[in-house]
This record gives structure tokens, sequence and C-alpha cells, in this order.
């Protein structure tokens, strides 16, 4: 018992003295919370602008959906996102398939943001005819009206999502600062196959 206990105390003192490790680099402004953070692997970096109140919490069963705001061809869009998907959240992946998000920036109209999968996040963007709209719209709106729609929603019934918004202007111009050039070139391609993962879970559940 002795020597396995020596090495176990050395072990938890080591874990104990070890730094905390590295996170992303946060700023807020009003609701709206900047982060930018570097790929271990790759030192690629990343930045995004994220509203702190969610279209749709987390839950057991669906991970959140967030109001965010991307760049897509020289412009700062708003967007709506589930990040970063797996087996453990895959019914949000179906938003990929059958989702469309309707945004609205009173008192203008509402546009329409179809959903794709980007990597492994599922990203509800407008149309390129919307774009010039909807980054002109988001810079003085007060608040905005979310409706997401299709299987893997959960406000698909009843009243939109009603989000508070305010020093949107000032955080845009510090999120245009930091973000990396090549960030805003054309989004990436799903990172792995979601027939497969749907696939997967069908097998998981149903074998």
């Amino acid at each position: 018992m002795r020597r396995t206990a020596i090495p176990l105390l050395a072990l938890a003192a080591a874990i104990a003295a070890a730094p905390p490790p590295a996170r992303a680099a946060t700023e807020t402004y009003g609701p709206w919370i900047l982060s930018c953070a570097a790929d271990a692997m790759t030192d690629r970096a990343t930045c995004r602008m994220t509203l702190s109140t969610p279209v749709e919490p987390a839950t057991a069963s669906l991970s959140a959906l967030a109001l965010e705001v991307a760049p897509r061809r020289g412009r700062l869009v708003p967007v709506v996102t589930a990040r970063e998907l797996g087996l453990d959240s895959a019914a949000r992946g179906l938003l990929a398939l059958t989702g469309t998000v309707q945004l609205r920036f009173p008192p203008n109209k509402l546009f329409e943001m179809p959903c794709a999968l980007e990597g492994r996040s599922v990203v509800c963007a407008p149309r390129p005819e919307d774009a010039s709209r909807a980054a002109a719209e988001l810079a003085q709106a007060p608040r905005a009206l979310v409706r997401v729609l299709g299987l893997g929603s959960a406000t698909a019934e009843g009243p939109p999502r009603e989000l508070a918004l305010s020093e949107t202007s000032t955080a845009l111009e510090a999120f245009r600062a930091q973000v990396p050039p090549e960030q805003g070139n054309e989004p990436p391609p799903p990172a792995f196959d979601f027939q497969e993962l749907m696939g997967r879970v069908q097998r998981y559940f149903f074998q």
C-alpha cells in the first residue's frame, strides 16, 4: 500500500500545481460576448460574437441555439447556430436538412435564413440577397424576433423568441477589428456525413 500511495500523492500534487488550460479571450458589450481562440493543432484563430441570451436553451436532448454574428462576403450578418454537434445532440442536426429561421428586427419585415451544416455546426444564415439588409438592420435594432422552423426545433409552434439587443454597433466594430480575414471566406464544408451520423443513431436506439 505504501508504494502505491506515494506515487498517487505525487500525481495529485502535480495535478494541483499544473496551470489551468488556456481559455478563449473574451470581451462583453451589453448582451454580446466576443471570444477568440486559436486551435492548438493548426494555430488557426476563430472569433465569435454571440448573444448571451440563447434563442433556445440547451435541454437534456438538444444543444442550445444561439444568435451570433458571422462574417459573410465582407459583411457581418446575424446567424443562428448550434455548435459542435455530436451523437448526444444529433437531433439538432435535423435542422440542417429541414430547418429555416425567421428573423425580424422590428419594425422591419422578417427575412428567412436556411440552415446548413458548416463543419460540425448547424448555421442558419441569410440568403445572399438579404445579407446587406440583415447587416444594416442588425446594427441599429433594439430587439430581435426569432422563430426556428423544422425538425430539431423547440420554437416552431407558438410565439417567436424576443431577444433584447444593445451596444450592437460597438460590439460589431470590436468584432470586425479582431476577426481573422480568412474567417470571412466561404463557410467550411461539413466535417462529417450527416446521413451516416443519423444511421449510427438509429442503430444505437433500434438495434
